[in-house]
């Protein structure tokens, strides 16, 4: 099986009350529609987050309204027609199992097999280490073994504290406080680790080469069991747009094919009622392919197997489109120059979207994005080497292997950015390098601290007294480093006194305090500016970064200074040539919750410079049309204009 590319993903849980399950359902009607859609991937129902089996199993219990292997049918129409298939099987939910199985589930800390809230998905959760994890291998060896199936998506692989008798005796037996809070998780996380090894071990002995993905383990620790990786984002479904942009440029950087999966819905997972515009979904698509990423989208079958063909004919002119783009982004890898460093535990849970981590990161990711940055974002666990510019947002403090890098990057000429905690050492007492030109004071006690800019900054920022709109650090500057903006306190804080709350806060006096540094090639920002601009987005922060950035990093990949902030650049590479990823979106907050995007932003008379790094080309067109664009090259740009960008325009680099 190669690695998928144009893939679809259907959800089929159904409640064991449903009278009618896949009475309706036709394989091969359904398996045209995916065809058409030039599909060569499907994943599909093995057994259900209900814990209800679709095929003849002799281990699990089938739905019991179904009268056939519906499993079998599917598989024998994919193979039919060429469509590798993949078995989902969910194994941290199994509700039926757990409901007749009680010694099967986790046991919570505070003594609960059922959860309070019965309406949330996981309020039972299988625990690996009883009886259930052994049932659960068989079903797998029975889907491998009896079917024609090219991988297995395994779902739901939540880490969950148990103190079941089976987890108490083996962490008694280990010497691990079983009542500690932090030994009793991390326990949990290792026998979700064991669980997918096994699985990983019972699966590839009856087929070598299958591809497995395991839904809920982090990416990171899916290097020895997970062959392929996906991101699930559900933008209007909980995730937002800010993940994606984050997340692509993380998981890219592991090395693993990478599926991009969003839905088809207008909420999340089993809104069967709600349908996306077909230009969100076609963004949704797009972004991840202009990013190394292939597409996948998810729906949820009808338990009668009614076929929606409206989401069909949403999902195939969106795939009908793209793939006309194969040849310019089949194999295709990112070229960047600068690469954000996250803290350190950030990707440890790949569904927790929103900690502050991920607040700094999704704000540094946004603010590149608008100023049109080529960059990657890296783990503690990756390479650091290779990159003109490292930016450290926010809670990015340094060990001492951390260290070691930042000292590499410097020695190889390369230049860092960061802001507020970041640069400090763990326990944040000191900076951790005499590059950064600054003594660490404490963490700065003005709520709310504003800044002023010195003269090199006042060309893109006003002269004035701007709010951080965040906490960050006091610091001193040594006497060979640049000063470029200075803290201006308020007159008071914000607080209670018994009696007046002081919420008007004007500025008051221009200190010594240092705001914005520089020092030979570190520049650093004494508050956490990228949480603040994920959180309130203030412009002149950005401006602030663009300063700053541009005087460590000169000659940027990509300038295109006329373009609105909303569009978006990435630069892709293949063999002998480049391609810019232009694209023009604009998800718009709509009702309380709702991001819509429901047509594209079609600009015109684009102008761009990609920096030639070495590689003239020999012509410039739009892909997939081939329509030749003039071109120049001078002061070691490649200058050109691109008529008409109709959302998303592919300009080619050829050499």
């Amino acid at each position: 099986m190669h690695n998928p590319k144009w893939c679809l993903f259907f959800d089929f849980h159904t409640m064991p009350t449903c009278p009618d399950v896949g009475a309706g359902f036709d394989a091969d009607a359904f398996t045209d529609r995916v065809k058409a859609c030039g599909v060569d991937f499907l994943v599909f129902p093995a057994k259900c987050n209900m814990g209800n089996a679709y095929y003849e199993t002799k281990v699990g219990m089938r739905h019991p309204s179904l009268q056939y292997d519906l499993l079998g049918k599917m598989t024998d129409a994919c193979q039919t027609k060429d469509i590798a298939f993949s078995a989902y099987i969910n194994v941290g939910l199994s509700h039926e199992e757990a409901l007749l199985h009680r010694d099967w589930t986790v046991l919570s800390p505070e003594g609960y097999t059922y959860k309070p809230d019965r309406l949330d998905h996981f309020f039972r959760q299988m625990c690996y280490n009883t009886a259930y994890g052994d049932h659960l291998i068989e079903m797998v060896k029975e889907v491998a073994s009896g079917y024609p199936v090219s991988g297995l998506f395994l779902d739901c692989m939540l880490d969950a504290p148990c103190v079941g008798v089976e987890c108490v005796r083996e962490m008694k037996r280990r010497g691990i406080d079983w009542t500690d809070d932090q030994q009793c998780l991390a326990f949990g996380h290792e026998s979700t680790l064991r669980m997918a090894r096994r699985i990983a071990d019972a699966a590839t002995a009856i087929k070598p080469d299958l591809l497995l993905y395991f839904n809920g383990v982090a990416h990171e620790d899916q290097t020895d069991t997970g062959t392929y990786l996906e991101l699930e984002c559900l933008p209007t479904g909980g995730w937002g747009y800010e993940v994606l942009p984050l997340y692509c440029r993380y998981l890219r950087k592991l090395g693993k094919p990478l599926l991009n999966m969003t839905g088809r819905f207008h909420r999340s997972w089993g809104d069967f009622g709600g349908i996306r515009t077909e230009a969100s979904l076609e963004y949704d698509c797009r972004y991840g392919l202009a990013n190394g990423m292939r597409a996948t989208i998810g729906d949820h079958l009808h338990p009668r197997g009614d076929l929606n063909h409206a989401v069909f004919d949403l999902i195939e002119p969106v795939y009908g489109r793209l793939q006309e783009l194969e040849p310019w982004i089949d194999a295709a890898t990112a070229v960047t120059e600068i690469a954000v460093v996250a803290p350190q535990e950030t990707f440890a849970d790949p569904h927790n979207h929103q900690d502050r981590n991920h607040d700094a990161l999704k704000g540094a990711a946004r603010m590149l994005c608008e100023l049109k940055a080529q960059f990657d974002v890296l783990s503690y666990t990756m390479p650091w080497s290779g990159y003109r510019l490292l930016i450290l947002p926010d809670y990015v403090t340094l060990d001492d292997v951390a260290s070691e890098k930042i000292k590499a990057h410097l020695a190889e000429k390369g230049a860092i950015l960061s802001t507020a905690w970041s640069g400090l050492d763990p326990n944040r007492r000191r900076f951790v390098s005499e590059d950064w030109g600054l003594t660490f004071v404490n963490n700065d006690p003005h709520d709310p601290a504003f800044y002023r800019v010195e003269a090199p900054l006042r060309r893109a920022i006003a002269d004035m007294p701007h709010n951080f709109y965040a906490p960050g650090v006091a610091m001193e500057a040594r006497n060979d480093t640049e000063v470029w903006a200075r803290v201006v306190t308020p007159y008071y804080n914000r607080h209670w006194d018994g009696e007046h709350g002081y919420l008007y806060l004007p500025p008051d006096k221009l200190t010594e305090q240092p705001a914005v540094t520089r020092c030979q090639n570190v520049g650093h920002i004494s508050h956490a500016i990228f949480s603040s601009y994920y959180n309130c987005a203030p412009v002149p922060l950005r401006h602030l970064v663009a300063a700053l950035s541009r005087s460590l990093l000169p000659d940027p990949m990509v300038q295109a200074d006329d373009l609105p902030s909303f569009a978006r650049v990435t630069v892709m590479s293949q063999p002998r040539r480049r391609m810019v990823h232009l694209l023009s979106y604009v998800p718009e907050r709509r009702g309380a919750t709702t991001d819509m995007i429901e047509e594209p932003i079609e600009l015109r008379d684009v102008a761009l410079s990609l920096r030639t790094d070495d590689l003239p080309p020999q012509r410039v067109y739009v892909a997939p049309q081939g329509e030749a664009l003039s071109f120049e090259v001078r002061d070691g740009y490649i200058h050109t204009t691109i008529p008409h960008v109709p959302g998303h325009a592919v300009i080619v680099f050829e050499q």
